[in-house]
């Protein structure tokens, strides 16, 4: 079989996984077309700190979201193929995209347009991940806008370089082109992130959060194994 043409990487340390998330891979796989949609837990997430749920937990986590997003994808007729894959959980040490990054490549050969799926916020601190500059020559990466976030007021001047060699507002050149390229869509706004929903179930019961915040299977093993509390 040939390689498939268009893969989304949604990663992150889904500690835990959010309806925000599950927003951001459904609009992505939506206008992407995405051939495949993998979700990536990390294992050693090196710009956390130590205070963190277990990698094992945390993938039980994000596997309970993907039923989730794949009932939504069903239900908006997205046919993307969904995986959650353990690749950062098995390497040792500390997890950088970038050895992510040259994994998949070799997975997935040279032809297939590779995106990596993210927020604004992590766009504007890009800088901050090990060998940062190295990541567009192995993938994509399509952005997605957050409220409180002003990425013309907030960005570096490297990522203002980055923009201005690299942007492009053509959806059809990510499936033309394997890497390189930066796609920022204004389209979807999501205002949700874990350590607020972490701080939040500390604070309260599992039954307080809604579901519109938590998918449903992550919720109930949350709720049963008693986590963040």
């Amino acid at each position: 079989m040939s390689a498939l043409k268009k893969i989304g990487i949604l990663g992150g340390t889904f500690d835990p996984p959010h309806i925000g998330h599950l927003k951001l891979a459904s609009h992505f796989a939506k206008i992407l077309q995405l051939d495949q949609l993998l979700l990536i837990p990390s294992g050693e997430p090196w710009q956390k700190g130590a205070d963190i749920t277990s990698a094992e937990i945390r993938f039980q986590l994000t596997e309970a979201a993907g039923i989730d997003l794949a009932r939504a994808f069903l239900y908006l007729k997205i046919p993307t193929q969904i995986g959650v894959d353990r690749i950062e959980i098995e390497r040792a040490g500390p997890s950088y995209s970038i050895d992510t990054a040259k994994s998949l490549r070799e997975r997935f050969g040279p032809k297939a347009s590779l995106i990596w799926l993210t927020g604004v916020d992590s766009l504007i601190h890009l800088p901050t991940w090990n060998s940062w500059k190295d990541l567009f020559k192995y993938m994509n990466f399509a952005v997605t806008s957050r409220p409180h976030y002003d990425l013309a007021a907030e960005m570096s001047p490297e990522i203002k370089e980055l923009l201005q060699t690299r942007q492009t507002q053509d959806l059809a050149t990510l499936e033309n082109q394997a890497s390189g390229l930066i796609y920022i869509d204004e389209g979807l706004s999501v205002d949700l992130s874990s350590t607020d929903l972490r701080n939040r179930l500390k604070n309260s019961s599992p039954s307080q959060i809604a579901s519109e915040q938590i998918p449903t299977h992550a919720l109930e093993i949350i709720t049963n194994l008693g986590l963040y509390q």
